[in-house]
């Protein structure tokens, strides 16, 4: 059971042990593995998240935790070539999110002035995604550079949708670290989790509609790449990544979503992304 009254007693305990501990990153230069690198950043999202949204201010109260584990992320390249496929994307979810976390709590409370975003927007600290740099495993790099750069190679377009990008429309930010002895599990958890959240897909039957994330936009050729594999009859009319959509939440929509789909009368829309804070400090985002 995880409880939120914990906070600051857990945050207190892991600063007091900080100087009597070993650097993070020498847990996996000593053989333990990539994965107990990120033991501290799954004891700060088992405290502070919950169902997707964060309590920020007490983030920033535990902050020097966060900072010591992003700090953390700057492993040697030697290392981290050595890890699995699998342990690789997990190390990249983990950093970004934690950057985004890092972010929003150097500005907390946010309350921005651009009328592009909502006041309490991530998107109102500049630069936050395209310019902030962050080191990691040996190299300096901004969110959108790892997002864009360093995770297509891996061809797995679920990675986008597992990026907590501290905001409400993004998926939904895990109250746990990602591994790579996990990750298989926590991505098809994530591919389940689309199917049921509104910000990820809406299903109009009424209007015969298919709104899903922009997410899916900003990589078609990824999710095209991974679930169009063509189609023939009236499916084949369809565009390469509305192909690809119907692939990827077919085997998990209920029975009246999939009649709806194979009747291939639907309109596919991208709805406006959600840039509010995913902030749970004084109750759920209204």
């Amino acid at each position: 059971m995880r409880y939120p009254g914990l906070v600051l007693s857990v945050a207190v305990f892991l600063l007091v042990t900080t100087n009597s501990r070993p650097p993070l990153h020498a847990f996996a230069e000593q053989g333990a593995g990539a994965d107990a690198l990120h033991r501290a950043f799954d004891q700060i999202l088992d405290v502070n998240v919950r169902d997707g949204l964060v309590y920020y201010r007490a983030l920033r109260a535990s902050r020097a935790v966060l900072d010591r584990y992003a700090g953390s992320l700057n492993v040697p390249a030697a290392t981290y070539q050595s890890w699995s496929r699998e342990q690789q994307m997990a190390f990249w979810l983990n950093a970004y999110n934690v950057f985004v976390l890092q972010t929003v709590v150097d500005h907390y409370p946010l309350n921005g002035t651009s009328k592009a975003y909502p006041p309490n927007s991530v998107r109102q600290v500049p630069g936050a995604f395209e310019q902030l740099k962050h080191r990691v495993a040996g190299q300096s790099l901004t969110l959108d550079e790892i997002e864009k750069k360093i995770l297509p190679p891996f061809k797995e377009p679920r990675l986008y949708l597992a990026l907590g990008r501290g905001a409400l429309g993004s998926g939904r930010l895990r109250s746990e670290a990602y591994t790579g002895d996990q990750l298989q599990q926590q991505l098809d958890d994530v591919q389940q989790e689309f199917v049921s959240e509104q910000t990820m897909i809406n299903i109009d039957r009424s209007a015969n509609v298919v709104s899903v994330t922009p997410i899916i936009s900003w990589h078609d050729s990824e999710f095209i790449a991974a679930y169009d594999k063509g189609a023939t009859g009236p499916m084949a009319q369809r565009s390469p990544i509305e192909r690809a959509i119907v692939a990827f939440v077919t085997p998990r929509l209920l029975p009246l979503e999939k009649e709806l789909l194979q009747k291939n009368e639907f309109k596919v829309t991208y709805h406006p992304f959600d840039w509010r804070l995913n902030d749970l400090t004084g109750g759920p985002p209204k």
